[in-house]
């Protein structure tokens, strides 16, 4: 880090001030939208908007939009958030005011958890019909199965597994699989369909996402299907996939192009609207992957609800994970 004295001064004016401060240490565990930090700091959103202008002319915070929402980010890169980071690690583990930010930023996210997880329990039967309104799944399938390709996966992991349908298209690629899904309404509908196809080499549980119930570097094939838009923190799932997988095993995520359809948020509790290709790749490079395919599946029918699905593939990182990651950290990721 080189900074000349002028810009370190404006940085230290940028983040030295209370609110701003706090804002740099939510914004440092996930991204948020100004409703969700009105929520926790308790403060007018004209008040809060400003103090994210401040950061964000500073160079430490980035914002994009999704429909209508916007969302704020700590910058990944650069000497301004570098800095910025060392002042958040010098902050005291037992300082009232972020704990108590803190446990709110949990109130925020376990509130959206909730709404996905009771939408997930209304419709566990019907997914995917549901799915198949907005996306051309027939093209999906037949390009996923193009970008795997024959050779035969020893241990394959289908994260957000739903009603098991990967679990069944893959049935002849695997020798053993594992679906996990938060929903046990979802697990009761995949069981009954891998029962009703007689598929008893793979199973399901019940499982987190971001916190996942299995070994380091069991599997050799990962498999993330429409799962990250319902996520608040999607990136932290990427990260625990790179966990599961072997040295060189391959992810492939399938998820949604950017989209302006701002009712799937309320009708069907989708948290992001799409995904950009350059935000995808910057997510699975910081995950520890290197991407090697992105593939756009266009819907089978032109009318207003139809939406672009995307294919990412992925291959781990020879070296191993730790390494990686705290690699990343070094370089100010």
């Amino acid at each position: 880090m080189a900074l000349t004295l002028d810009k370190l001064v404006d940085l230290l004016k940028a983040s030295g001030e209370p609110t701003r401060l706090r804002l740099l240490a939510l914004l440092a565990a996930g991204d948020l939208t100004v409703s969700d930090l009105t929520d926790i700091l308790g403060q007018s959103q004209p008040r809060i908007s400003r103090h994210l202008k401040l950061l964000a002319e500073a160079d430490l915070v980035d914002r994009y939009q999704e429909g209508a929402w916007a969302y704020f980010r700590l910058k990944q890169e650069g000497d301004a958030v570098a800095l910025a980071r060392q002042l958040l690690d010098a902050a005291s583990d037992t300082d009232s005011v972020l704990l108590r930010d803190g446990e709110r930023l949990l109130s925020v996210k376990r509130a959206r958890a909730e709404k996905a997880q009771a939408y997930f329990s209304r419709n566990a039967a019907e997914w995917d019909e549901l799915r198949r309104l907005h996306v051309n799944d027939k093209a999906v399938e037949a390009n996923l199965l193009q970008l795997l390709g024959t050779e035969p996966v020893d241990a394959l992991l289908d994260l957000g597994t739903g009603t098991g349908r990967i679990l069944q298209l893959l049935e002849h690629h695997y020798r053993r699989a594992v679906g996990i899904d938060a929903s046990r309404d979802m697990l009761a509908v995949a069981r009954a369909n891998l029962d009703k196809a007689g598929i008893v080499k793979a199973s399901v549980r019940q499982g987190d996402i971001l916190n996942l119930p299995l070994d380091d570097g069991e599997f050799d094939v990962v498999i993330i299907h429409q799962v990250l838009h319902f996520l608040v923190e999607p990136e932290a799932a990427l990260r625990e996939a790179a966990r599961m997988l072997k040295p060189g095993g391959r992810l492939a995520v399938i998820d949604l192009a950017p989209h302006a359809l701002e009712h799937l948020r309320d009708d069907h509790a989708h948290i992001r609207l799409g995904f950009s290709h350059q935000v995808m790749e910057e997510w699975l490079s910081r995950a520890g992957f290197t991407p090697s395919a992105a593939v756009d599946v266009a819907p089978s029918q032109r009318h207003d609800e139809a939406l672009t699905a995307t294919i990412w593939l992925a291959a781990r990182k020879a070296e191993p994970l730790g390494e990686v990651l705290n690699l990343k950290r070094v370089g100010g990721v």
